[in-house]
């Protein structure tokens, strides 16, 4: 079963020893369809700075198990951890520059070498890397397109079919264990009897930030004879 973001906005985030806020939003990279941050308030423990938590920073399974019986998302670092990682200024992009260091404060392994969703892996490890000082590290541009974006941002986008409109964004199903974006909501208007669908990242040709539109590579025809194809499936009575 996958996990609605939308759900996870306000829940409260616990270190190992103690709390430190709430989900605030996500960033996630739109060519891998792969949730690559999570953004914490943290109220005025750490009011001038945006803290970013990778999925690395995760019990495995742990936005499976962050249903509604579960009232804290636990993450494996201290509060110490978390207020000594690198710093990066509220609503200024991040770079790949800043990545490296971060990666490097957790010693992590980084998610843009090796090929796979998470490197050399299809999801986040928890497994002790090599120290830091170890790592290979190769050099990139701060100025990078990182393709991170944010959830709530993208939410309201409009959802454009080869021949027409068919509704907006309203959220996004992940799967849990990879934190891999498998499906888009997307609520639909009257000429589908304002039923809600979902549509897979792959058939997304892609997203205008400029016209906040996400073009889709069917046509509204597609999109209604779900009882025909998978390509979109109506979200009642999926899974």
């Amino acid at each position: 079963m996958y996990q609605d973001l939308s759900k996870l906005y306000g829940k409260k985030l616990g270190a190992t020893d103690g709390t430190i806020g709430a989900v605030k939003d996500f960033y996630f990279d739109d060519q891998s369809w792969a949730i690559r941050y999570l953004v914490a308030d943290t109220g005025p423990w750490l009011a001038e700075r945006q803290v970013l938590l990778s999925p690395h920073a995760f019990a495995r399974q742990a936005l499976a198990r962050a249903d509604g019986d579960t009232d804290v998302l636990q993450v494996t670092l201290t509060r110490k951890q978390i207020e000594d990682s690198p710093s990066i200024e509220t609503h200024r992009p991040v770079s790949r520059q800043y990545e490296e260091e971060y990666y490097r404060h957790f010693g992590w392994p980084t998610y843009w070498e090796g090929g796979g969703m998470w490197g050399a892996a299809g999801f986040p490890t928890l497994t002790v890397p090599e120290p830091p000082e170890l790592q290979l590290h190769h050099g990139h541009n701060q100025r990078d397109d990182l393709h991170l974006r944010s959830t709530k941002s993208i939410a309201g986008y409009r959802v454009q079919a080869t021949d027409g409109p068919v509704g907006s964004v309203t959220g996004f199903k992940v799967e849990g264990w990879s934190w891999g974006i498998r499906e888009l909501v997307v609520e639909t208007g009257h000429w589908y009897s304002g039923k809600p669908i979902l549509v897979l990242p792959g058939n997304i040709e892609r997203i205008s930030y400029e016209d906040s539109t996400v073009y889709v590579n069917l046509t509204t025809e597609d999109i209604e004879d779900t009882a025909k194809n998978d390509i979109a499936q109506a979200v009642v009575g999926h899974r």
